[in-house]
């Protein structure tokens, strides 16, 4: 049996952009929550660009790229204009999402496999200018074996399916949920792609997916700010750092 490393924790500060934009002005600064983020260890910082900018803005992006010392993980939909946005700010990974306006978040993972010719000269592209390629997916087999031919290095596993399982009380659905994930993380490692999860990940639903011994990061966001409201942001990251680690050792 595989025995886990390290895992990291990758915060996703949108809705700290979220309730400035609800306003406008500067406050509260996604850079400063990202700082804070890093200070309680937080191993990465994630911003998505979604094309609409209904939270983080371009000129978020830029700040994050230059002043922040973690890497930064740009979620982006596979379009030019992101692309251009990518290379000129050379983030430290770009992860490939789906993206419709009319949706409230991500609904599900990216269909890697009808997608092929136009995600491959995209990742290509990005992978040229030394930036690490991540592809958004469900826990899907034929998913993942495309996203090895696409050219990603890195797949992030879908992991809103099992937490709604769990805040609805379904523990059998839940079940199901998880042993896909630990199929899908096992195969994308045997293909050497390194194996991220997020979306709908809390204090409750964390230790699943970090005891997955293939899961070497978890991007979350939603909650982390959330809970910010009641805690702080610092013991939000915390706590999930502490409970991502218990469930690794």
């Amino acid at each position: 049996m595989m025995q886990p490393g390290p895992i990291r924790l990758g915060v996703n500060i949108d809705h700290v952009a979220t309730i400035r934009n609800a306003r406008g002005g500067r406050h509260p600064d996604p850079l400063r929550a990202a700082q804070i983020a890093a200070e309680a260890g937080a191993d990465g910082i994630t911003a998505h660009l979604r094309e609409d900018r209904r939270h983080i803005v371009d000129d978020d992006i830029f700040r994050l790229s230059k002043e922040i010392h973690l890497p930064l993980n740009m979620e982006c939909a596979a379009t030019s204009e992101m692309l251009e946005i990518a290379l000129r700010i050379r983030p430290h990974a770009v992860c490939l999402v789906p993206e419709k306006r009319e949706e409230v978040t991500t609904e599900g993972g990216l269909d890697v496999a009808g997608q092929h010719n136009h995600l491959r000269p995209f990742a290509s592209r990005l992978r040229d200018a030394g930036i690490r390629v991540s592809l958004f997916i469900n826990p899907d087999l034929r998913q993942i074996e495309a996203a090895g031919q696409a050219g990603a290095d890195i797949v992030e596993l879908h992991a809103g399916a099992y937490c709604e399982a769990i805040n609805e009380g379904n523990l059998a659905a839940a079940q199901a949920e998880i042993g896909l994930h630990r199929r899908a993380a096992e195969m994308a490692a045997a293909q050497g792609l390194e194996v991220h999860a997020g979306h709908g990940i809390a204090f409750d639903t964390v230790s699943a997916f970090a005891a997955i011994p293939q899961v070497v990061e978890l991007n979350i966001g939603h909650f982390l700010i959330g809970e910010a409201v009641f805690i702080g942001l610092h013991e939000a990251v915390r706590q999930m750092r502490s409970l991502m680690n218990g469930a690794r050792g």
